[in-house]
C-alpha cells in the first residue's frame, strides 16, 4: 500500500471520528435537554407538592416527595452499577432508564385524574418512586457514556448547554403559571403529561447513540468497595459532595418562609419556579465551561454563593422582608445559580478523575453514600417545624461552606 493510500485513510479515518463525535455531541444535547425539561415539569418541591395539596392528599404524603425523588436516584445505583458494566452497549441503560421515567409520569398523570385525597398521595409518591428508580439507571450509566462518546474538554459545554436550553422550555412554563395562565389542576396535569412524552422521545433519540463496544467482564463479582477505602481523593469529593447537598435540600424552606408570610398563592410559586429556571438558563453553560478549565473551583465557589443566598434569606426572614414580593424569588435565583455550580462541578470532576474502566463504579459508589446522606436528610424533615426555618436555612448555610472548603482540598483532574 502507498503512502499517500495510508494518508488518504488516516485522514478519512479522523473525519469519521470528528463526525461521529459530532453526532454524539447532538444527541447528548438534544435528549439531555429534553429530559431536564421534563425534571422541570414534574418538580417534586413545586408542582407535584401543588397537584398533591390540590389533590388533598394529607401533609406528610407532600413531605416525602423530595426524599423519595433524590434518594430514591441514588441508593439503588449500586446495585445497577455491575449489571451495567456487564453491557457491552451501555447506551441501552440509559434507554431503559429515560423509557422509565416517562411510563411512571404517565402513572401520576392517571393517579391524579383517577383519585384524590390520600390514595392519590399514595399512588404519585408510588410512581415517583418508579420514577426516581428510572432515574437511578439514567444516573448511574451516563457518565460512562458520556467519557466513551465525547472528549474530555467538550463534555462539560455538552450537559451545560443542555441546562440551559431546557431551561427556556420551563421559564416559559413558569411564566404563564405566573401570569396567571395556568392556574387550574388540570392545566398541571397537561405538563407532567408533556413531561412523559419528552422522556419516551429522549429515549428514543438515544437510542442511536454511536457507542464503542465495552469491554465487558462476566465476572466482575460486583463493585469493589476498595475503591471507596483506598482512595482519600475520591472519599474527599464524596465529603465536598455531601456537603453540598445543602444547595438542594434547601429551596422547600424558601417556599416554607413565603407560607408563613401568607404568600404562597400560586403566582408565589409561579415567581419561584421562574427564579429556578432562570438560574438555570443563565449558568449553566457558563458553569459547564468553567467545570471544563477546573471543576473542583467550580464546587468551591458554588459552595460560598449557595451559603451566602441561604444566609441572606434566613436574614431576610428574620427581618420580617419575606413579605416583600421579590426578596424570596431574587435570594432562591442566586440559590439555584449556586446549586447549578454544583451539579456541573460535581458532574465533571467525577468523570474526570475516574479511570475510564471504573467511571460506573465511582458514580455509584459515590451516589450510594449521598442517598444514604439524603435519606437522613429526610428522617430530619420536621426540622423547620423543631428549629424553625430560619435556623435550618443558617444550618445549611454551614454546610455548604465546609463544602467549599473542602472541594479546594481536592486536586486539579482537568489538566491530568
Amino acid at each position: 500500500m502507498s503512502s499517500e493510500t495510508k494518508l488518504f485513510e488516516t485522514i478519512t479515518g479522523d473525519e469519521d471520528v470528528k463526525k461521529r463525535e459530532a453526532q454524539n455531541g447532538l444527541r447528548h444535547a438534544a435528549s439531555l435537554s429534553m429530559t431536564k425539561v421534563a425534571d422541570g415539569l414534574i418538580d417534586p418541591k413545586l408542582v407535584l407538592s401543588w397537584l398533591m395539596s390540590a389533590l388533598g392528599a394529607p401533609a406528610y404524603l407532600i413531605s416525602l416527595l423530595v426524599p423519595i425523588r433524590e434518594a430514591g436516584a441514588l441508593l439503588p445505583q449500586i446495585a445497577m452499577a455491575d449489571r451495567v458494566q456487564r453491557m457491552a452497549h451501555r447506551k441501552w441503560a440509559w434507554v431503559i432508564g429515560s423509557a422509565g421515567q416517562g411510563g411512571f409520569a404517565a402513572a401520576i398523570v392517571l393517579s391524579a385524574l383517577l383519585l384524590d385525597g390520600q390514595a392519590a398521595g399514595f399512588a404519585i409518591c408510588g410512581a415517583l418512586a418508579g420514577l426516581a428508580l428510572s432515574r437511578a439507571l439514567c444516573s448511574v450509566s451516563y457518565k460512562d457514556i458520556l467519557g466513551k462518546t465525547v472528549e474530555k474538554t467538550r463534555r462539560g459545554a455538552i450537559t451545560g448547554l443542555a441546562s440551559s436550553l431546557s431551561a427556556v422550555a420551563v421559564v416559559s412554563f413558569a411564566g404563564l403559571m405566573l401570569a396567571g395562565v395556568l392556574q387550574s389542576q388540570t392545566a398541571v396535569i397537561i405538563a407532567i403529561a408533556i413531561a412523559a412524552g419528552l422522556w419516551i422521545a429522549a429515549a428514543l433519540l438515544f437510542s442511536g447513540m454511536r457507542e464503542k463496544v465495552s469491554e465487558v467482564d462476566a465476572d466482575s463479582g460486583g463493585i469493589d468497595w476498595s475503591i471507596l477505602r483506598d482512595n482519600p481523593q475520591l472519599w474527599r469529593f464524596i465529603a465536598a459532595r455531601g456537603f453540598l447537598v445543602s444547595t438542594a435540600l434547601a429551596p422547600p424552606y424558601f417556599v416554607l418562609l413565603s407560607a408563613e408570610a401568607s404568600l404562597l398563592q400560586l403566582d408565589r410559586l409561579g415567581a419561584l419556579l421562574l427564579a429556578s429556571a432562570a438560574a438555570g438558563l443563565i449558568s449553566s453553560y457558563v458553569w459547564g465551561r468553567f467545570a471544563d478549565y477546573s471543576s473542583r473551583q467550580v464546587l468551591a465557589v458554588a459552595g460560598g454563593v449557595g451559603a451566602l443566598a441561604m444566609a441572606a434569606a434566613a436574614g431576610f426572614a428574620a427581618l420580617g422582608w419575606a413579605e416583600i414580593g421579590f426578596v424570596m424569588p431574587a435570594t432562591l435565583f442566586v440559590l439555584m445559580v449556586a446549586y447549578q455550580g454544583v451539579r456541573q462541578g460535581r458532574s465533571t470532576y467525577l468523570v474526570d478523575m475516574a479511570p475510564e474502566d471504573q467511571r460506573s463504579a465511582y458514580a455509584a459508589v459515590a451516589n450510594t453514600v449521598i442517598g444514604i446522606l439524603l435519606l437522613a436528610a429526610g428522617a430530619l424533615g420536621g426540622l423547620a417545624s423543631i428549629i424553625g426555618a430560619v435556623w435550618a436555612l443558617v444550618l445549611f448555610a454551614v454546610l455548604a461552606v465546609l463544602g467549599a472548603l473542602t472541594a479546594l482540598t481536592l486536586n486539579e483532574v482537568e489538566g491530568a
